[in-house]
C-alpha cells in the first residue's frame, strides 16, 4: 500500500471513530432523558457508568491526531481535518459528561418531584431538541456540509429560549414556595446541562464551517 494510500485509509478510521464517539455520547443524552422521563435510577447508574467508555474513546483518538500531525504532517485540507478532529473530540467529551452529570442528578430528582411535573417534561421537550442538534451536527461533520452545520446553529436559539422559560418558571416556583428550592435547583442543574449540550453542538458545527472554509468564529486563534 502506497504512503498516501495508507494516510487516506488512515484519515478514514479516524472519521469512523469521531462518528462512534459521537453517536456513544449522543446515545447517553438519550437515555438520560428517557430515565428521566421515566425516573429510572438504575437506568441512570448506567449512563454514569458509560461514561468511561466515551473519555477511552476520546484518549484513543487525540493520540492518533497526534500520531498522524507527527507522521505525516499534513498541509490544507488534511490539516484542517484532522485539527477539527482533535477540537470536536472534546465537545463530544463534554457531551458524554452532560449526560453522566444529568443522570447522577436523577435519582435525587425523581424523590422531590411528582411525577408528571411539567417543568419536568419541560426539561425533557427542551432535551429532545439539544439531541436532535447532536445528531445534526454530527451527519454535518460526517458530509462535511456547512450549510446543515449553519442549521444547527440556528437551532440553538430554540434551546436557549427554552432554558430561560424553564429557569423563569422555576424562579417563580421558589418565590411562591420556598420549600421547593431544593426540587428546582435539581432541575435547575438538568436544564443547565441541556443547554450546556446544545453549545457543543453548536462548537462541533462551527468547526464543520472551518473545515470547508479555513475560517473559524474567531480568527484570532489561527
Amino acid at each position: 500500500m502506497s504512503i498516501r494510500k495508507q494516510y487516506d485509509t488512515d484519515l478514514e478510521s479516524l472519521k469512523n471513530s469521531l462518528t462512534e464517539m459521537g453517536r456513544n455520547s449522543a446515545d447517553a443524552v438519550e437515555n438520560a432523558l428517557e430515565a428521566l422521563c421515566v425516573a429510572d435510577a438504575d437506568a441512570a447508574a448506567a449512563i454514569v457508568k458509560g461514561d468511561a467508555r466515551i473519555n477511552n474513546m476520546e484518549r484513543d483518538i487525540e493520540h492518533r491526531c497526534m500520531t498522524l500531525l507527527l507522521r505525516q504532517q499534513p498541509v490544507a485540507g488534511d490539516l484542517r481535518r484532522i485539527s477539527t478532529a482533535m477540537k470536536v473530540v472534546t465537545d463530544i467529551e463534554r457531551i458524554g459528561d452532560h449526560a453522566a452529570d444529568i443522570a447522577e442528578i436523577i435519582p435525587h430528582l425523581v424523590t422531590v418531584r411528582k411525577e408528571g411535573d411539567p417543568a419536568v417534561s419541560q426539561a425533557i421537550a427542551m432535551g429532545k431538541k439539544a439531541h436532535q442538534m447532536i445528531l445534526d451536527a454530527l451527519d454535518a461533520l460526517t458530509a462535511e456540509d456547512e450549510n446543515a452545520a449553519r442549521r444547527v446553529i440556528a437551532a440553538d436559539d430554540a434551546v436557549d429560549y427554552d432554558f430561560n422559560a424553564i429557569k423563569h418558571q422555576l424562579a417563580q416556583e421558589i418565590a411562591e414556595d420556598p420549600g421547593k428550592v431544593d426540587a428546582a435547583l435539581d432541575l435547575l442543574m438538568v436544564i443547565k446541562y441541556l443547554e450546556r449540550i446544545g453549545d457543543h453542538a453548536v462548537n462541533v458545527a462551527e468547526w464543520v464551517q472551518f473545515v470547508r472554509t479555513g475560517r473559524y468564529k474567531d480568527e484570532s486563534m489561527f
